[in-house]
């Protein structure tokens, strides 16, 4: 009886008894079985026909995608120029030549607690406008909200009232910690709550560094070195501080902090930046802050003494806050530790700070000496050098530039459109 064998396709086998025939593979014709394997294929494998479209597709959009060499740039430098770039924050610029489109600086998630203040907003200003997204956190105890009032309808920036020394929980890239009230009407007036801020707030920021990963700078103080023995002071000075004060809750505490981010560098292996601050001044400082240029220029709008404690003859360096901002930045983007002293070499006495506030302001003004306060420094004065060769950094405003721009921001806030300074204090209300 003859067999037939019946195709799932609906054909029937060639050489079978419709034909007329037994089967026999000798009856089929040369090469017969790839016609048979190719509808087979294509009956019951179409997935297989899918995958290779799809391979087919990648191809030609491999190889139609246009090349981000050029035709004198050798393949090697694309990936050192991309490690550089997208890699390490230190190493987003170039190497050198031209960064391919798609391969230039990554926009940063970046961190200013005390951001609302003085310093730090100028510092969230220039983050800004670099590109960057910025998150301040504040408990605005110094800090107004109106600083930052002008950032409220960027998407890229966002602030939070909160206090450093209870944990948060971000993510960002970059931590800038400079949250602490800094004049001694400041942190004078609850010295238990500046200590815990430099101790506490700061162990709170280096352990959310440590647990996302990211680069952490600390804003130390030139108080750290106390009343100096050493002129000018240079970063190797172990200072010369009384531990038991009434500015130890700041200068100690920023001590402790600066030992607590090397302690997390040096076990935890975090990337960490030290900065000491020089005296600081500009736009956006606290009208009374008890602080020697802001107390002058107020006092000298207002039409009253200009205070002089002491003979007047202890020294101080002034840098004008674009510059602090530039060294920051700087130090955070470098491949450096510190610490780094970042102030104005510049040395005036009291006396001759007063009389440049007289010249500038009212001649008329007249100065009026009262008992010195408690600790108060004789001489301070930066040594930059090391920031000089390290950081390519220098200040570049000097005093009678930069003093002008703080008297015109501090006149507007004593006396200016009453307006503008509700819209200004009430910005975040």
């Amino acid at each position: 009886m003859a067999s037939e064998l019946t195709y799932r396709g609906g054909s029937v086998a060639p050489g079978s008894a419709s034909n007329g025939g037994e089967y026999s593979p000798k009856s089929s014709k040369p090469l017969s079985w790839l016609a048979r394997a190719a509808r087979y294929a294509a009956a019951e494998h179409r997935p297989v026909f899918a995958l290779a479209g799809m391979l087919f597709a990648a191809a030609i959009f491999t190889f139609s995608s246009p090349s981000t060499l050029s035709p004198s740039e050798p393949a090697a430098s694309v990936g050192f120029n991309h490690l550089a770039v997208s890699g390490h924050p230190s190493f987003r610029e170039s190497v050198g030549g031209k960064v391919p489109l798609g391969l230039r600086r990554r926009a940063l998630r970046v961190l200013v607690t005390g951001g609302a203040g003085f310093v730090g907003s100028h510092l969230v200003d220039r983050l800004l406008e670099r590109g960057d997204s910025v998150i301040v956190v504040d408990n605005f105890f110094t800090g107004r909200k109106g600083n930052v009032a002008h950032h409220l309808q960027n998407p890229r920036f966002e602030v939070i009232r909160h206090d450093v020394v209870e944990p948060i929980l971000l993510e960002v890239d970059q931590i800038y910690h400079l949250a602490c009230p800094a004049s001694p009407v400041h942190y004078k007036y609850n010295p238990i709550k500046t200590i815990k801020t430099n101790v506490v707030g700061t162990l709170n920021m280096l352990g959310l560094a440590k647990r996302i990963g990211a680069r952490f700078l600390l804003t130390s103080t030139s108080e750290v070195y106390g009343d100096p023995l050493q002129h000018p002071q240079v970063e190797t000075y172990w200072g010369n501080v009384n531990p038991i004060g009434v500015r130890s809750c700041y200068d100690e505490g920023k001590r402790t902090a600066e030992t607590l981010t090397m302690d997390y560098h040096r076990g935890a292996n975090l990337e960490v930046r030290i900065a000491r601050i020089f005296n600081t001044y500009g736009p956006r400082m606290c009208i009374d802050d008890g602080r020697v240029v802001s107390n002058f220029v107020a006092q000298a709008l207002r039409k009253e003494p200009l205070t002089v404690y002491g003979d007047g003859k202890q020294t101080r360096s002034f840098q004008y806050v674009s510059d602090l901002v530039e060294g920051l930045m700087k130090l955070m983007e470098g491949e450096h530790i510190g610490p780094f002293n970042l102030g104005n070499p510049g040395e005036f006495s009291m006396l001759e700070l007063a009389k440049v506030v007289q010249d500038t302001i009212d001649p008329e003004a007249h100065i009026e000496f009262r008992p010195n306060t408690a600790d108060d420094p004789h001489k301070r004065k930066p040594d930059i050098s090391r920031a000089k060769e390290l950081l390519g950094w220098e200040p570049k405003v000097p005093l009678r530039e930069g003093l002008p721009r703080m008297v015109t921001d501090f006149r507007k806030r004593i006396f200016g459109d009453q307006e503008g300074s509700t819209e200004s204090a009430g910005g975040l209300s």
